[in-house]
């Protein structure tokens, strides 16, 4: 069964009146459901391709679910990068998920037809497949080295933003330890910054003059402190500093690495404005090209979708190839009346003999395949 999560495009024979193949089918789908919208069932204009050999029909009749599914993540991928950019908000994304500015169902339901300048029919069907591979392969690549340039600009603005806004334990201490607060100039003696979490104050309070030989007696001093932890200072002789730090991890103190710089603020500050305004620079340009990427790749993905249609159209039905297809947009709770609408469907079980094991899925008297929704 066609999953209800996807628009259904067939095909059948072209014998007679295509006008009036889809008022009968738009009629019966109508009557099946008060519900169900016009606007969900249109024409799907198929061309005449050069069709090739029967082998050829077949070698690419065996290739093409391959590139079908590529073409599947490389338009799905395109779409979680929109909607991560956009913190998945669906009114902003259904503004940008869009195929030559206009919405998906639009484009597939309103007389779809095939963009001849710019696939041009006069190819054979394996280089048609090739252009089409090609042309979805540089946009995928091109999606990848994009995000990635954004993925690393967005990663080095918050490890900033977390030096600039976590707990005592990894923020900048610049704009906390002033010049004082620290011992200058000296040869032997040196001033440690130590983290300690709020549950352990007194522990530290009590016990630090002990964890080495050579701290400076009652030099702990008490800086700052934020829900997690308290920064102290401690003043401690060079020599003894290996020691000191041995024990500081295993009392789960945390060791601060700073030295004074009395401009270290103003360069911290340049630092997060230098990431932030880069990070937005690239923000913009990956949703304005995940939005023309997402239009070229869907459209892309469609093409291959009738390609398909096509080639199974003759291995089906026979030449000559000609063919009339639909788009139709199926209600969740009608699928199976939406299937019997469109002809007499037949199940494995009616088929036996030699077939029986090559007919796992179901068999209806017409081609089809879906295009999966890209936001349900």
């Amino acid at each position: 069964m066609p999953s209800d999560q996807s628009t259904w495009i067939f095909s059948v024979p072209q014998d007679g009146d295509s006008d009036g193949l889809l008022q009968e089918l738009t009629s019966k789908l109508s009557q099946q459901s008060r519900t169900f919208s016009q606007s969900n069932v249109g024409q799907l204009y198929i061309p005449s391709f050069k069709t090739g050999t029967l082998d050829s029909l077949i070698s690419l009749s065996e290739e093409l679910p391959k590139h079908d599914a590529n073409f599947t993540a490389t338009v799905a991928k395109i779409v979680e990068t929109l909607r991560h950019l956009l913190n998945n908000d669906p009114s902003k994304l259904a503004q940008h998920i869009l195929v030559n500015n206009k919405p998906v169902d639009d484009y597939l339901l309103n007389h779809w037809a095939w963009n001849e300048g710019r696939y041009g029919t006069q190819r054979g069907l394996k280089d048609m497949t090739d252009v089409l591979v090609k042309e979805m392969t540089s946009i995928d690549n091109v999606m990848k080295m994009k995000l990635n340039n954004y993925n690393l600009a967005k990663g080095s603005l918050v490890q900033l933003q977390r030096k600039k806004n976590g707990n005592l334990s990894v923020r900048s201490l610049a704009d906390i330890v002033s010049k004082g607060d620290v011992l200058q100039d000296s040869e032997y003696m040196q001033t440690v910054l130590v983290a300690v979490p709020r549950n352990l104050v007194k522990n530290w309070n009590s016990s630090y003059e002990r964890l080495a030989t050579m701290i400076v007696p009652r030099s702990s001093v008490s800086l700052a402190s934020d829900d997690d932890y308290t920064l102290f200072s401690v003043v401690i002789f060079c020599k003894a500093y290996d020691t000191f730090a041995q024990k500081c991890r295993e009392n789960k103190y945390i060791i601060r690495d700073f030295q004074y710089s009395a401009d270290q603020i103003e360069r911290e500050r340049e630092e997060l404005h230098t990431a932030d305004t880069a990070e937005r620079e690239l923000w913009t340009e990956l949703l304005r090209l995940s939005e023309i990427n997402f239009s070229e790749a869907f459209q892309v993905f469609v093409h291959l979708k009738v390609v398909r249609l096509y080639i199974e159209s003759v291995l089906r039905y026979g030449l000559p190839a000609n063919y009339i297809g639909f788009a139709v947009k199926p209600e969740p709770k009608n699928t199976k009346r939406t299937l019997t609408s469109k002809g007499s469907g037949q199940t494995n079980e009616d088929f036996v003999g030699e077939y029986q094991s090559l007919l796992d899925q179901e068999f209806f008297d017409f081609v089809l395949y879906e295009i999966p929704w890209v936001v349900n």
